[in-house]
């Protein structure tokens, strides 16, 4: 029996000087409220073990479930088929050289 590296010599050795400090009558309770500290630790790291297990699986599943999205056909009003078009840029090349040659 080995536990946290103490063997059962070293914990009879133990169990010897807590009943010689506490006495018979203190021992029995103090090893209840050590059960109980120790069981809720117990409790407390499985309940966090669990948590992060299930966080961990939802953003697996997010990442692994594929994209959908949806995207709506644009409504084809950008241009009118006899609708006019003129050439802008050809009216701001215009501009720009009359700025260029007042400046010049």
């Amino acid at each position: 029996m080995n536990i946290f590296g103490i063997g059962l010599p070293e914990m009879a050795l133990i169990m010897m000087v807590a009943l010689l400090v506490f006495g018979p009558k203190k021992l029995p309770e103090i090893g209840r409220s050590l059960g109980k500290a120790i069981k809720g630790f117990q409790d407390a790291s499985k309940e966090f073990e669990d948590e992060f297990k299930k966080e961990a699986a939802r953003i697996e599943k997010t990442v692994t479930e594929p994209i959908k999205a949806t995207l709506e056909t644009p409504e084809p009003k950008a241009l009118k088929p006899d609708a006019e078009v003129t050439d802008k840029s050809q009216t701001e090349t215009e501009t720009a050289s009359a700025t260029t040659e007042e400046t010049s």
